[in-house]
């Protein structure tokens, strides 16, 4: 009886030993984790930066030097076209208008004596009386009488122009974003006009000028949808559409980029002229593709570090030996020399629906990603097929059964 007692413990111990063996994970290999090959949307973005900014914004500066005597808007105000913004002081525009005409009145005075003169040379040249010189001379004089009130009245006319120049007007219906002078200031318009106000025509119309990397300029269109952020909406999606590509392009530290025109409509006002918009371009879009996480195209057994996509997957070959054993995808990977083209031939490894076995190398050919998922365009894999994301390295990842489980966290 007691003997029967001893042995029965030690079954029990040994029972016991083998459910703990089993249950810390079996065998010694490695365990994976795992996605299932689905179908979904997959679109391709192109990422930049950019500000925002009215479709038409006008700089209104002043044609003369001046004193700003009065303001009459400031900012954010609404303008019309046509409405009086600021007036320079005056005075000295008036004293030469009036300088001007008083020119003007003695160069008339000139020309009618000259006239006369002329009128009695030609009289006393009709009757012999003068000599032909003294005609001649008054003909010379009038002709130099009518040029210098020719002149003396584009003088005034310019007189006046600078007199209305110290009315500053608003060119277009808008809304003030931006003033740089105050009363008593003063504006010098030497070689260049100094801005005084700056004008937004219709902020419910807004732009993004993006800078997109020449690497990505290509995929980018007009008409393609972006979604894109700002700072002070940060759980805001705002979209537009791209209206213009331009050609000029900038160099900053040997990186070449384009500025892409993005067209925004603002009805609420929400955004503000010069907020930083993080922008995404929908450059192409497939819809419900077979698709595999980026993760498994990563992921490659412990020694095997070169793509499997070669000219010997090209020409349909296979790896010689056991094509389910990681030992032949090293074999593989090893004589195939790689490729060049990534986003072409690629290879990821499947697991059996049991979850047991090695990892299977199998070639694919990847489409556009999203950067979560890539677009199988070709190879060996179907919808429902396991693929391996990685190695497992809590129980989590394992998922406590035969088909270990892809934790969130891993993805």
């Amino acid at each position: 009886m007691k003997k029967k007692v001893i042995w029965g413990a030690l079954l029990a111990v040994l029972v016991a030993a083998v459910f703990l063996a089993f249950r810390s994970g079996g065998s010694a290999g490695p365990k994976y984790r795992t996605a299932k090959v689905d179908r979904g949307d997959v679109t391709q973005t192109v990422t930049a930066t950019g500000a925002l900014s009215a479709v038409t914004t006008v700089k209104v500066g002043s044609q003369v030097s001046g004193i700003v005597a009065t303001l009459f808007a400031d900012f954010n105000t609404q303008v019309k076209k046509g409405q009086l913004l600021a007036e320079l002081d005056p005075t000295p525009f008036k004293a030469k208008v009036d300088q001007s005409q008083g020119v003007l009145d003695k160069a008339k005075v000139d020309r009618r004596n000259a006239d006369i003169n002329l009128r009695r040379q030609q009289a006393l040249m009709k009757e012999g009386l003068a000599p032909q010189a003294d005609l001649d001379q008054a003909q010379a004089n009038y002709d130099g009488a009518v040029a210098a009130v020719e002149q003396a009245e584009a003088a005034l006319k310019q007189a006046k122009t600078d007199l209305e120049y110290t009315k500053i007007v608003a060119p277009i219906d808008g809304t003030v974003v931006d003033r740089e002078y105050d009363v008593g200031q003063t504006v010098a318009a030497s070689f260049q006009a100094p801005m005084l106000f700056q004008i937004a025509q219709d902020l419910t119309k807004m732009q993004v000028s993006a800078d997109v990397s020449e690497s990505d300029i290509g995929g980018v269109k007009v008409g393609q949808p972006v979604r894109f952020t700002v700072d002070a909406f940060p759980d805001r999606v705002f979209r537009g559409t791209v209206s213009q590509v331009r050609l000029f392009a900038t160099v900053n530290q040997n990186v070449v980029t384009y500025p892409v025109i993005i067209q925004v409509p603002n009805p609420d006002l929400d955004l503000k002229p010069t907020m930083t918009a993080n922008v995404s371009i929908d450059v192409a879009t497939i819809p419900g593709t077979l698709r595999v996480p980026n993760a498994a195209l990563r992921w490659r057994p412990e020694g095997v570090s070169v793509p499997a996509a070669s000219s010997a997957s090209k020409e349909g070959q296979r790896p010689s030996g056991d094509k389910g054993s990681v030992a032949a995808a090293k074999q593989f990977a090893t004589t195939s020399g790689g490729s060049k083209g990534a986003r072409r031939g690629q290879t990821v490894y499947t697991m059996s629906a049991t979850g047991l076995g090695e990892p299977k190398p199998v070639e694919v050919r990847a489409g556009i990603t999203d950067g979560r998922f890539t677009q199988i365009a070709g190879g060996d894999l179907k919808e429902g097929d396991v693929v391996v994301v990685g190695l497992a390295t809590t129980k989590a990842d394992v998922g406590g059964k035969s088909v270990p489980g892809m934790s969130k966290k891993g993805f």
